[in-house]
Parts: C-alpha cells; structure tokens; sequence
C-alpha cells in the first residue's frame, strides 16, 4: 500500500516513486509483478494520473519497472539498480558519519548505536 503525504515538501510523483522503489529493492515484489493502472493507483491515492505517468516513468527508468504497451506496466527487479540504490545510501552514510564526527560525536556512540545499542536522543 503506497501512501502519499501532503505535508511532505518532497513533490508526489517522487513520494510514490521512492515508495515503489524501496517495495521493489526490498524483495517485498516480485519480477513479474503488475503495478496498478496509472488510472487505478491516481483514484485510490487522490493524485492526477499525470503524477503516477511521472512517477512510472521515473521508476522505469531505474530500471525498477517496465512498461509493455497495453499491458501495463511489471516489477523488473535489476541487480544494478539495487547495487546503484546501496552505492547512494552507503555515500549518504559516510557523508553523515563525517558530519557527525565533525561536531564531536563519539565514534565508540556511532558504533553502539549502528549496532543497535545506542540512545535515540
């Protein structure tokens, strides 16, 4: 179930094409899979059709979706995307790590806690 948030300064096309995306990287769907109609998905998430034609387009892109002509579009999981969507989180890590250590957090903390022992405050 894909949800969109109105508060979100992020535009709606990408909240449903992040959504779909973390889905599909996830293993949570199968190649093969059909994704809703763009008609479908824009009723039930109360979005122009434009925005879900956006966010499949994008999606498609990624490598994450294909579209066959009326047929509808199908999950195709891709070993690279999900390389390339590790390669961008594992640099956002480091960048906030550096950030971290900058401001003088302890690494022994940053190590507790990617370990699943540190505070949340």
């Amino acid at each position: 179930m894909i949800v969109v948030d109105y508060r979100d300064q992020r535009p709606l096309y990408e909240q449903v094409r992040d959504a779909y995306r973390r889905q599909i990287l996830a293993g949570l769907l199968e190649p093969g899979t059909e994704m809703p109609s763009v008609r479908s998905l824009a009723a039930q998430l109360s979005v122009n059709p434009n925005t879900i034609q956006r966010a499949y387009h994008a999606l498609e892109a990624d490598g994450c979706i294909c579209s066959v002509k009326g047929k509808g579009s199908f999950v195709s999981y891709n070993p690279e995307a999900s390389q390339a969507r590790k390669n961008e989180l594992l640099a956002a890590f480091d960048e906030t790590v550096q950030e971290l250590l900058l401001i003088g957090v302890d690494p022994e903390s940053l190590i507790e806690r990617i370990n699943g022992g540190g505070s949340r405050d």
